[in-house]
């Protein structure tokens, strides 16, 4: 379903910038020759520390942002040369999509259904799901700016979807959640996968990757460290936990780098 090859993302970074991050280096390599493959109908996991290039890697594969080298396919799609068609096909949830604050979730919900293309009763079918399983019904008419953290980080998910997509691409979706909330959003994303559809979260919480992903693949500073099922990873470094599995391969490349 998903081919990353030889993904590399370079940044230039301005003088604010480069005092921010205390370099002189005039650019910063996010991912690092990235390749990776994702199966059709799996939840297939990113692992690593913040700044690791998981997020920037999303961005690439959901066509906000153009690889400096390298290629992503998306079923069968380019997604430089086919970005509106991958487009299309995806749901692509981030932290930093911010919401208007005086708009409704009701209204927010209908407006990317028309940007979408859909049908108004089709919009209305999927608002009345979304909204009835991650408990916005009741909020859905009040003001963005009024709703908890919680809220609006379901509203988000809501409106992500609400196309249906093949291909559900989430970075950290359970952020600020609650963990009853949390968990109604792994279920979701479970549900999604008996459904037949690919699904990507990209977290940093060892024991939320555990219980959810199919295949996991660890990144450090932009590079791939080791990807696979969670038993592959543990007999690889010979742990029996996937946190300890992941330091092992931190202090490994840590150490190679």
């Amino acid at each position: 379903m998903i081919e990353i090859k030889n993904l590399t993302k370079i940044y230039k970074l301005s003088k604010k910038q480069q005092k921010e991050h205390k370099t002189k280096d005039t650019q910063k390599k996010a991912v690092d020759d990235l390749s990776l493959t994702v199966d059709r109908g799996e939840i297939f996991g990113l692992l690593g520390t913040n700044g690791a290039g998981k997020t920037t890697t999303l961005r690439c594969l959901a066509t906000l942002l153009k690889p400096t080298s390298g290629s992503i396919s998306i079923d069968g799609l380019d997604v430089c040369r086919d970005s509106e068609k991958v487009r299309a096909k995806i749901s692509f949830l981030t932290n930093e999509i911010k919401m208007d604050p005086y708009f409704t979730p009701d209204y927010l919900f209908s407006f990317f259904g028309r940007l979408r293309g859909m049908d108004n009763s089709l919009v209305e079918a999927r608002k009345k799901e979304l909204f009835e399983y991650f408990g916005i019904t009741d909020f859905k008419n009040k003001k963005v700016e009024e709703l908890s953290t919680g809220m609006k980080q379901k509203v988000s998910i809501a409106v992500s979807l609400v196309h249906d997509p093949e291909i559900i691409i989430f970075d950290e979706p359970t952020n600020g959640l609650d963990i009853i909330t949390a968990r109604a959003v792994l279920d979701y994303l479970r549900m999604e996968k008996e459904q037949g559809k690919t699904v990507i979260v990209s977290t940093h919480v060892m024991s939320e990757a555990q219980k959810l992903c199919d295949r996991i693949a660890i990144i450090i500073d932009g590079r791939l460290a080791a990807m696979g099922t969670l038993e592959e990873l543990e007999a690889q470094t010979q742990t029996s936990d996937l946190e300890d599995a992941f330091f092992e391969f931190y202090r490994q490349n840590v150490k190679e780098a």
